[in-house]
């Protein structure tokens, strides 16, 4: 990722890259080359060159995001640090906690979040009844050190915590390994204490790429597909007339199995284009999220996905991977 962060923030015109660090110097040469900027060795060799940098990605693997993003934290360096916050609640907490007593910006590279389709469902203010989504893929032999919940699953339990706005009461899960050591395919029942209902869905052993969100509210049902980005939005205020008939007909007896009851609801296709500024597309969510974060550094707006929300985020999965060990196979015990 931090090659791709590379890439993007070069193009936006509030940003200036200074430098990219690897401690693999071929590797951030390669990547400086590029896009002609600086490289160091470490985040100590970059505070030291560049003492007047304010914003850093930090895209290292996990279990090196505190090593990594502490430091320029402590010096009140705004970060953005690439999901998950960090591989275990402890450590995310602390990493939260660190930020906060430092007074720095600490933004979770949860880009999902960005997707012009979850942007126009966030806007809607929407109080979901029940959520239920499902993220598979095939498998491409990556990330094979954390099981499909911390490496999928994690950005739609950002999502549904989100939009839940309440917390998590109780949580249900069954996973299954079949190629790695930890879980591949992967289903949780998250229920909160406003009585929300979340059910996911995550497996990278598929046939087939899908990302899909359902929700349903009193008022509404809204569908989107996270890689097509689109989103449609079905109200029932928008069709109280039309389903008040179609009660009236049921209740004299009528015969409706002729009835293309797709062809009676009014469906809202919502809006996903985000304006651009300038050359760039503010509808690739990658640019959208460091745009924002660029923001945040520099006390424009609150973060996005702050720290509290990576920390909730991770906790969420780390209850759903409990619930998975708990799970008990009849005759089978426990894996």
């Amino acid at each position: 990722m931090g090659r791709h962060h590379a890439r993007t923030y070069k193009k936006l015109p509030q940003a200036k890259l200074l430098a990219v660090v690897d401690a693999d110097e071929d590797r951030a040469a390669t990547v400086a080359d590029e896009y002609n900027c600086d490289f160091v060795p470490s985040v100590d060799a970059l505070l030291e060159r560049y003492p007047q940098v304010r914003a850093v990605s930090v895209a290292v693997p996990t279990i090196y995001h505190a090593k990594a993003a502490k430091p320029l934290l402590a010096k009140g360096v705004a970060c953005l640090v690439e999901k998950p916050l960090a591989a275990t609640v402890e450590e995310a907490r602390d990493l939260a906690d660190w930020a906060a007593t430092h007074n720095a910006v600490l933004q979770v590279g949860h880009t999902e979040r960005f997707n012009p389709a979850v942007r126009a469902i966030m806007a809607t203010g929407i109080v979901p009844r029940f959520m239920e989504v499902d993220r598979i893929s095939p498998m491409t032999f990556r990330s094979l050190d954390v099981g499909v919940v911390m490496d999928m699953m994690i950005h739609d339990l950002d999502i549904v915590l989100a939009l839940a706005r309440s917390p998590l009461a109780r949580v249900d899960a069954t996973g299954v390994p079949l190629l790695s050591k930890h879980e591949d395919v992967a289903s949780a029942r998250l229920v909160f204490e406003s009585g929300c209902v979340a059910n996911l869905t995550a497996s990278r052993l598929a046939l087939k790429t899908e990302r899909k969100l359902r929700i349903f509210s009193e008022d509404a049902y809204v569908s989107l597909d996270y890689q097509k980005r689109t989103a449609i939005l079905i109200r029932r205020s928008d069709n109280a007339q039309a389903l008040d008939d179609l009660r009236t007909q049921l209740e004299a007896g009528a015969d409706l199995s002729a009835v293309d009851y797709s062809k009676i609801v009014n469906v809202t296709e919502m809006r996903m284009d985000t304006p651009s500024e300038g050359p760039l597309d503010m509808n690739d969510p990658l640019t959208a999220e460091l745009s924002s974060f660029l923001d945040a550094a520099t006390g424009k707006i609150a973060p996005v996905v702050d720290g509290q929300a990576g920390f909730a985020a991770v906790s969420a999965a780390q209850a759903v991977a409990q619930a998975i060990r708990e799970h008990k196979w009849q005759g089978l015990g426990k894996f």
